[in-house]
């Protein structure tokens, strides 16, 4: 997810351009961390004292302005944080363009989030101001991956379509992403609906709003094949859709198709499985 956003989407600050805003889940922080060392950014010294910051010679654990101000844009720890300012951040683009402050048109706001962290009040709390103000500069992209750091996150429930009521009722557009390619060839012989009815529970979430109400996409996945025994009497049956499904598209390739369709959305988002 990163690497479509980074390669393909996100603008730094340019002439022509304000620069967008990056709204990065804190656990995700070890990631970015890895990407800069590729690219020259930070050294091998300042990896060896991650989370011993003291005297600047270190990395800190999550995204910190404060002791790393030129490379992070936004603390977004505690949990819950970042969606919270992310939204009013972005009607503070808005506001800013319309009275000719500041041309903020081509700048988006994205926001990186996990599944667990949507339980915290502040995550979900203005997503409805969101929706109300039209804000399609905004994108959230939620991760997913049914863990979080007390356990699995909803262990008999569906944390996708969850989430996917919460935000469609409040008016965004939401895209589901499923992580992984064997998802494909299975859907496309699923004639009589058993597998999309079990999946959904693995899978990811976007949310976009375009020219309505706010736009997030939540690109959120992980849970790479459908191998789960649920001991409900239909095990063969799954075995049977599984077994010749072939990888099909790259991780890659469905990443760069959501967030295109987020970032590029004009009118409802459809649901893309």
């Amino acid at each position: 997810m990163f690497g479509a956003g980074f390669n393909h989407f996100w603008h730094a600050e340019s002439e022509g351009h304000g620069g967008d805003l990056l709204y990065i889940q804190g656990h995700c922080s070890p990631g970015i961390y890895a990407r800069a060392y590729m690219e020259g950014r930070i050294t091998e010294e300042q990896l060896l004292n991650f989370r011993q910051e003291v005297d600047g010679k270190g990395l800190s654990s999550y995204p910190h302005p404060k002791l790393m101000p030129e490379f992070w844009q936004f603390p977004t720890v505690s949990m819950g944080l970042g969606p919270l300012m992310a939204i009013y951040q972005a009607r503070f683009l808005k506001y800013l363009h319309a009275r000719g402050i500041a041309d903020t048109a081509n700048r988006k706001v994205w926001v990186f989030c996990g599944d667990g962290e949507m339980d915290e009040p502040e995550s979900l709390g203005a997503i409805g101001l969101a929706a109300r103000e039209k804000l399609d500069n905004l994108i959230f992209v939620i991760n997913c991956n049914l863990q979080r750091l007390d356990g699995p996150v909803r262990g008999n429930g569906k944390i996708i379509q969850e989430l996917e009521g919460e935000f469609r009722g409040s008016g965004w557009n939401v895209i589901k992403l499923i992580w992984g390619s064997y998802w494909d060839p299975l859907l496309a012989r699923d004639k009589d609906g058993v597998a999309a009815q079990d999946h959904d529970g693995h899978a990811s979430t976007a949310t976009t709003r375009p020219s309505r109400p706010t736009t997030a996409p939540s690109c959120a996945s992980t849970s790479s094949a459908a191998t789960r025994s649920a001991g409900d009497g239909r095990e063969d049956e799954r075995r049977r859709h599984l077994a010749p499904a072939a990888a099909a598209a790259t991780i890659r390739r469905r990443c760069y198709a959501a967030f295109h369709r987020a970032n590029n959305a004009q009118g409802p988002a459809d649901r893309c499985c």
